[in-house]
C-alpha cells in the first residue's frame, strides 16, 4: 500500500490581490466627493442667479463670516440661528474672535426670501461696522 501525498505547497499564491482594496478607496472617495460640498455651507439657501457673478474664494475659508438668509426668513450667522436684532453684536464678537483684518461679511439669501427680511439683515450687518459686503450669488451657465 502507498502513502497519498499532497503537492499543495508548490501551489501557494504569494501575490496580493489589490482588487478589494480598490473597491473600498473607491466608494470611499465617492462618498468624500459627494460629502465635502455640503460641509462649507452649513445652511442650505438656493442662491439667485447672476450673469456677471464674481468668484470670492475669501468666502470658503473657515474663519469667513458668512451670514444665511432662508427662504422662510430665518437668519443664520454660519451654522447658529440668530434674530436680526442681535445679528450685529454677534458680527462683531466673532470678527473680534477671528481677529480679522478686513471686515468683510458675505451674505447668502435664499433667492426666493422675503426682500424686507434680506434689507433687515443687511441693516444688521452695517450696525456691526462692517465695510464690505459681498453679496453670493450663483454663475448662469451660458
Amino acid at each position: 500500500m502507498a502513502i497519498a501525498t499532497r503537492d499543495e505547497g508548490k501551489k501557494v499564491n504569494s501575490n496580493i490581490n489589490v482588487t478589494p482594496m480598490v473597491d473600498v478607496m473607491l466608494v470611499l472617495l465617492i462618498i468624500f466627493m459627494v460629502i465635502t460640498p455640503m460641509l462649507n455651507n452649513k445652511v442650505n439657501v438656493d442662491l439667485p442667479v447672476a450673469v456677471n457673478a464674481v468668484v470670492m474664494d475669501a468666502a470658503n475659508k473657515e474663519d469667513s463670516t458668512v451670514v444665511a438668509v432662508t427662504r422662510d426668513g430665518k437668519t443664520f450667522l454660519g451654522g447658529d440661528q440668530v434674530q436680526v436684532d442681535d445679528l450685529g453684536a454677534r458680527i462683531t464678537a466673532r470678527m473680534d474672535q477671528f481677529k480679522q483684518g478686513s471686515k468683510t461679511v458675505f451674505l447668502r439669501a435664499d433667492s426666493r426670501a422675503n426682500y424686507g427680511k434680506v434689507m433687515d439683515t443687511i441693516d444688521g450687518i452695517r450696525s456691526a461696522g462692517v465695510s464690505e459686503l459681498g453679496m453670493l450669488t450663483e454663475k448662469k451657465d451660458q
